[in-house]
């Protein structure tokens, strides 16, 4: 899975079960409407780097481990959804077998994995574990830092 995903995750369970179920549901129905989106518009240059930034930005948010609304959890699930989800529909076009279902398969994968993630982290009472998922956030931003900086040297 994609450490953008598990960043949100992380980030919607750090924030509570409001949070995580709305993430839940944004991220996997953004997901598709991202897909659909690329499989109509076609290929867009943007979309690695504005992603490597999401990842960034992400990990960066679950290493804060700051108050944030259940509005902008939502808003963040649903930028990620499309970003994804878009780069993901210009994979699936190059695929022409099984888009549909390829698509609907990595949805409810997501689906299941944030739901789980957010759940476990949800239910962390021990202030140990709550470094623990801050230190995950970190390194998964310190990630992103390496993808965005590769992609960029390759241009």
């Amino acid at each position: 899975m994609r450490r953008p995903v598990v960043a949100l995750a992380l980030l919607a369970g750090l924030r509570g079960p409001a949070h995580g179920r709305l993430a839940l549901f944004a991220l996997s129905l953004s997901w598709l409407a991202g897909t659909a989106c690329e499989r109509a518009l076609g290929p867009l240059a943007f979309l690695p780097l504005a992603a490597g930034a999401l990842t960034i930005a992400l990990g960066a948010l679950v290493a804060a481990d700051r108050p944030m609304s259940p509005p902008s959890a939502g808003i963040l699930a649903v930028a990620l959804g499309l970003l994804h989800g878009a780069w993901n529909g210009g994979e699936l076009l190059n695929a022409r077998s099984g888009a549909v279902g390829n698509a609907l398969g990595l949805a409810t994968a997501i689906f299941v994995v944030v739901a789980l993630i957010a759940a476990l982290v949800a239910s962390l009472r021990a202030s140990y574990a709550r470094i623990v998922v801050r230190v995950a956030g970190s390194w998964i931003a310190a990630a992103g830092v390496f993808a965005l900086g590769w992609m960029l040297r390759a241009r």
